[in-house]
C-alpha cells in the first residue's frame, strides 16, 4: 500500500508562507509611513529615493548657509552706518572750522573731538566681528587675488551640490583707507580755514565710499533673498518627488494588510483541513 505526500498541505504551507510575507511588508509600511523599507522592496527607487534624500539635506543646509549670510550682511551694515554716522559728524565739525569767525583756540577744541571720531572709526572696523571674522580691515576686501584664497573675499555657499556659491567683497573701512588718515599716520588737520575747507572734499570722498559699500551690501542681501527663495522651492519639490517615490498609500496598504491577513487565515485553515485528512487515513491504516 502507498502513502502518497499530502500536497494540499505542501501547497497550503507554501502559499502560508508566501502571504506571511506579504503581512510583514504590509505591517512595516504601514509602522513605517513608507513603502520602501529596504532594496527588496524596489532596489532602483530606493537608489533615486537616496540621492534625492542627499540633495533635500544640502538643500537645507544651504537655507541656513543663505539666512546666516544675510545676517552676516545686515550685521556689516550696522558696523557700516555707525562709521557713516562718525565721518557725517567729521564733515559737519570741518564745515564748522572752515568758518572765519572760529579762532585758533575753538579750531583745537574741533581737532579734539575729529582725532577721537577717527579713533572710534578705527576702534569699529578692528572690532567688528562675526562669529569671530573681521569684517571690515579688509579680509574681504581684496578682488585681486585668486578665487581660492581664503582671505581675499566671502563666499556663501547657497545650493545643494558643488560650486553652487556666490563671492561677496566687503571693503576696508579703516581710517587710512577712508583718507581720513595718511600713511604717516597723522589725521584731517584743521589748524586753519583752508585746511579746514580743504579737509571737506576727503571727507566727501569718505562718504562716498561708505555709501558705495552700504549699496553693494544691499544688492548683497536681494541676492541672498532670491537664493534663499529659489533653495525652499527646490526643497519642497524635492521632498514632494521623494514622497512620491518613497511614502506609503497609507489607503492601499491597509486593504492589502486586510487582504493578505483574510489569506493567511484562510491558509491556515486549509493547512489544518489537509492536516486532519492526513490524520484519518493514519487512523484507518491503524
Amino acid at each position: 500500500m502507498i502513502i502518497n505526500h499530502n500536497m494540499e498541505a505542501v501547497f497550503s504551507h507554501r502559499q502560508y508562507k508566501m502571504i506571511g510575507n506579504n503581512l510583514k511588508k504590509d505591517i512595516d509600511k504601514l509602522t513605517s509611513g513608507v513603502k520602501i523599507n529596504s532594496a527588496s522592496d524596489d532596489a532602483a527607487n530606493l537608489a533615486v529615493s537616496d540621492k534625492m534624500r542627499n540633495l533635500i539635506k544640502g538643500a537645507y543646509q544651504a537655507e541656513r548657509n543663505a539666512e546666516n549670510g544675510i545676517s552676516f550682511v545686515q550685521t556689516t551694515e550696522g558696523y557700516l552706518d555707525e562709521s557713516l554716522s562718525l565721518v557725517q559728524r567729521i564733515r559737519e565739525l570741518s564745515i564748522q572750522a572752515s568758518n572765519g569767525v572760529l579762532n585758533d583756540e575753538d579750531r583745537v577744541y574741533i581737532q579734539v573731538e575729529i582725532s577721537q571720531l577717527i579713533d572710534e572709526i578705527d576702534r569699529i572696523a578692528s572690532t567688528a566681528q562675526f562669529n569671530g571674522l573681521n569684517m571690515l580691515t579688509g579680509r574681504f576686501s581684496d578682488i585681486t587675488k585668486p578665487a581660492n584664497n581664503p582671505t581675499s573675499s566671502m563666499w556663501f555657499h547657497l545650493g545643494a551640490g558643488m560650486d553652487q556659491r556666490e563671492q561677496f567683497f566687503i571693503g576696508t573701512v579703516t581710517s587710512k583707507a577712508l583718507k581720513l588718515r595718511d600713511s604717516a599716520n597723522n589725521i584731517l588737520s584743521l589748524k586753519n580755514e583752508s585746511a579746514s575747507n580743504a579737509s571737506i572734499a576727503d571727507i566727501d570722498a569718505a562718504i562716498r565710499k561708505l555709501n558705495s559699500q552700504r549699496a553693494d551690501l544691499g544688492a548683497y542681501q536681494n541676492r541672498l533673498e532670491s537664493a534663499l527663495k529659489k533653495i525652499l522651492s527646490e526643497a519642497e519639490n524635492l521632498q514632494s518627488a521623494e514622497s512620491i517615490i518613497r511614502d506609503a498609500d497609507m489607503a492601499d496598504v491597509s486593504v492589502n494588510y486586510a487582504k493578505n491577513k483574510i489569506l493567511l487565515e484562510t491558509s491556515n485553515s486549509f493547512i489544518a483541513q489537509a492536516n486532519i485528512k492526513n490524520m484519518r487515513v493514519f487512523n484507518f491504516i491503524k
